[in-house]
């Protein structure tokens, strides 16, 4: 099946269910697929064509998720960013991904209009809000009303491209993640399955969309005649107020999220209790909190979910009671191994470690699987290797077969769900003239999963860590998420025999503060 028959067969068999809810606008299947489809006209009148991308810059809200199933009518390539990042990120992956549209609103137009001296000219550029339209860019809502009815009849095949996400990987530049109409079709199929999801259901839109997260947790909904309800910014204390108001049955977040929820004065199991089914992905949930929403929610499911944007579904988890942050067995699409971890590409799949050793994991492609990275065979020919996709964390599988993560062969920093690399931090805290030397890890934090540290050899004794925080702000190379939340004054960075940072020793606590 592909992305648009979904939407399509969605409205033919419960055209009057509810379909979105963004705030006070809400839409039933019938109405929201018309609309949709006049998108879809409108983006064709544009100029896009098949295996055109289009980008979106934009917060959660039913534009974002329009225009992703618009691009699925006429077989463009919607190609969501992270509307935080910097306008250096942004002129990056717009000139790597190189669309014939770029969709922004109000809270990116500052970036996204810095970083349009950059764009080729032909881009098109085309904002989401009903005031000050920017002079260089198209009214999203004229896009819709002066299109035709319906869009051109677009031959489109499963194995091409539907979406394009970009992740940070293990290199610090972001990636393009090409994924195919099989490839969403499929991780749709297997969040519904493994999520325990049923025909109705009703989650709250509020992982990004940007983020492979956010992205299928709208399709589970629409495959299933469910309600995706959008949540264009977080606040725990907004969100209890929509699962009460809009009956949510099902949430999908990262652990941050949940703590926020379960540890905030206004919960009520009362008030929540339709929720029945939980899942978490994105940053490993300690034990303290795994109980603590077991014992607020009370659900019925509550699931693991180890993945990837390259490959959807690792693994799964559902005896989170039992074994409490354990990641499981491999998904229903794929297989799943540990072998020797080594930075490179030397390692072969049948290189498999003992039980109980620590080692890479790794699992086979599969439909839900991408085929490679965008313009980056390098990485390509390092992740994939005869067939399996070499995810870069570390774990390792106990007497039962279940899989325990451990953390990244590269030093990857996950925090809130967001891959953060080290050398994109330090590099601009290098910068400060008052820093000698620096080094970026991320610590256990219970929260935030991992909290982004710098440790900084000062070249001035008055440095302080807010003047480097003002610092890091100020900077157009690093998005907000990603500065350090805690810096630690240290007399030397430790590095082996080779210059590398020994980022291991500094997370074990071996250095010596000044």
């Amino acid at each position: 099946m592909l992305m648009r028959d979904m939407l399509v067969a969605a409205a033919e068999r419960e055209p009057h269910a509810t379909a979105i809810v963004d705030g006070r606008a809400r839409w039933s299947y019938a109405e929201w697929c018309r609309r949709v489809q006049k998108l879809a006209a409108g983006l064709w009148e544009l100029g896009v064509r098949p295996g055109d991308r289009v980008v979106q810059i934009l917060r959660n809200r039913e534009e974002n998720c329009a225009t992703h199933f618009a691009c699925q009518f006429i077989g463009a390539i919607n190609t969501p960013l992270n509307w935080r990042w910097t306008s250096g990120e942004i002129a990056y992956c717009v000139n790597d991904a190189r669309p014939r549209v770029v969709v922004f609103e109000e809270a990116t137009a500052t970036t996204v209009l810095e970083a349009r001296e950059s764009f080729a000219d032909s881009v098109v550029l085309v904002y989401v809000g009903d005031r000050d339209v920017p002079e260089c860019a198209r009214s999203f809502a004229e896009v819709i009303e002066s299109a035709s009815t319906e869009p051109p009849e677009v031959a489109v095949r499963d194995v091409d491209i539907s979406v394009m996400l970009y992740t940070s990987g293990t290199t610090g530049r972001p990636k393009g993640v090409p994924r195919s109409q099989r490839a969403e079709y499929a991780a749709t199929v297997g969040q519904i399955m493994h999520h325990g999801l049923s025909q109705g259901e009703r989650t709250l839109g509020v992982m990004p969309l940007y983020h492979t997260m956010g992205l299928h947790s709208l399709t589970s909904m629409i495959g299933l005649n469910g309600t995706f309800v959008v949540m264009r910014e977080w606040s725990p204390e907004g969100a209890l107020g929509l699962i009460e108001e809009e009956r949510i049955t099902a949430l999908y977040l990262v652990p941050t999220l949940y703590h926020g929820l379960v540890q905030h004065s206004k919960f009520e199991r009362e008030k929540i209790k339709t929720v029945r089914k939980l899942a978490y992905a994105g940053a490993p949930m300690l034990r303290p909190l795994v109980r603590a929403c077991m014992e607020r929610f009370e659900p019925e499911v509550f699931v693991n979910h180890y993945g990837s944007t390259e490959v959807y579904i690792h693994s799964v988890c559902r005896e989170l009671g039992r074994k409490p942050g354990c990641a499981g067995r491999a998904a229903f699409h794929t297989r799943l191994r540990v072998v020797r971890a080594e930075a490179g590409a030397g390692v072969r799949p049948q290189e498999l470690v003992p039980v109980g050793e620590v080692g890479e994991v790794i699992v086979r492609l599969s439909d839900d699987a991408f085929q490679g990275y965008y313009n980056r065979p390098d990485a390509t020919q390092r992740a994939i290797r005869e067939g399996w996709y070499f995810t870069g964390d570390t774990g390792y599988l106990d007497e039962e077969g279940d899989l325990w993560l451990v953390g990244r062969v590269d030093d990857m920093i996950i925090s809130g769900g967001e891959n953060i690399h080290p050398v994109e931090v330090e590099e601009v805290l290098a910068e400060h003239p008052k820093v000698g030397d620096v080094a970026v890890a991320g610590l256990p934090d219970e929260v935030w999963g991992q909290v982004v540290t710098a440790f900084v050899v000062p070249r001035d004794a008055s440095l302080t860590a807010e003047e480097l925080d003002a610092f890091c702000l100020e900077s157009k190379r690093l998005a907000r998420f990603k500065r350090p939340r805690k810096y630690v004054f240290v007399r030397e960075i430790p590095r082996s025999s080779a210059g590398k940072t020994l980022r291991r020793v500094l997370v074990a606590g071996d250095y010596e503060e000044v």
